[in-house]
């Protein structure tokens, strides 16, 4: 099925989405991750718009989305939840299975603890709500929420280099056969943009308000018991398998699947992802 793309304003944002599906199938609300946007999608999609109508907005400072510059939009992680409630209601959506990866998962879930009536379902791929899904590779992020020091934010610089995009963030874990050089080379070439960097960085500071909210998404699994579908990248270097598995703790009905996979699973592995996520959204009805 064909891909559709729009824009749909939201304030001063004007958030770009890709869509697919019939407009009356059940909804996934695709949410991406760092570095990266909608594209990261663009396998999953075709495989499953013949049962579903995805919809996957690029969050503001990725992707086609415009928004306003630095000094003029918060680029935070509470505001990059606002805009993509604003853009569910201008869209209509008020009733949709979250996907959410890496970045997607803290907007996603501040979605869910808002609207939890609104969420049918969860499939977490690679996105964590438990520290137990960090690795040791959070030295300089962590230095930097400590610290917010000139010298820190510098030290985190090296996260967004084309080395490390293509090499350590889809690299690490992935079969290189595998792996299309589509995806890191839009995200490298993303980042390279003016300004994008100084975002970035933005956002990893705040991601310490994402650790401050895990116990908030843990009571909301507790106490809405959503379905959860977690499709892990095993040789994730950043999200490690024990994120996945910390699901159970609050959902012990949650569907754990790790992959021979890394960080971005979906570059390698959209067929196998799209096979498990029939079936568990099958089993909802």
């Amino acid at each position: 099925m064909i891909a559709r793309y729009g824009f749909q304003d939201v304030g001063d944002v004007s958030v770009f989405y890709r869509e697919a599906g019939p407009a009356d199938a059940p909804v996934i609300l695709l949410l991406h991750g760092f570095p990266s946007a909608s594209h990261m999608f663009r396998d999953l999609i075709p495989l499953l718009a013949d049962r579903f109508r995805l919809i996957a907005p690029d969050l503001p400072g990725f992707g086609q989305t415009k928004a306003p510059p630095r000094g003029m939009f918060d680029y935070t992680f509470d505001e990059l939840a606002d805009v993509i409630e604003g853009f569910t209601d201008a869209m209509g959506l008020d009733r949709y299975a979250l996907y959410v990866f890496d970045y997607g998962a803290p907007v996603g879930l501040r979605l869910a603890t808002r609207h939890p009536e609104r969420v049918s379902a969860i499939v977490s791929q690679n996105g964590n709500a438990y520290l137990d899904g960090f690795s040791d590779e959070w030295g300089s992020w962590e230095a930097y929420w400590r610290e917010p020091s000139a010298e820190n934010r510098e030290a985190c610089r090296p996260s967004l280099s084309p080395q490390t995009i293509r090499e350590w963030q889809y690299g690490t874990g992935a079969d290189p056969r595998r792996l299309s050089p589509d995806g890191y080379e839009l995200d490298i070439a993303y980042m390279s943009r003016p300004g994008a960097e100084e975002i970035q960085l933005d956002l990893i500071l705040d991601y310490r308000s994402n650790v401050a909210l895990y116990p908030s998404f843990q009571a909301y699994f507790r106490a809405h018991r959503p379905p959860l579908l977690a499709v892990w990248g095993r040789h994730d270097p950043a999200f490690v398998p024990a994120g996945a598995e910390a699901y159970r703790r609050d959902l012990p009905d949650a569907e754990i699947h790790l992959l021979d996979a890394g960080h971005f699973a979906l570059e390698t592995h959209a067929t196998e992802i799209a096979d498990l996520m029939r079936g568990f959204l099958a089993k909802l009805g």
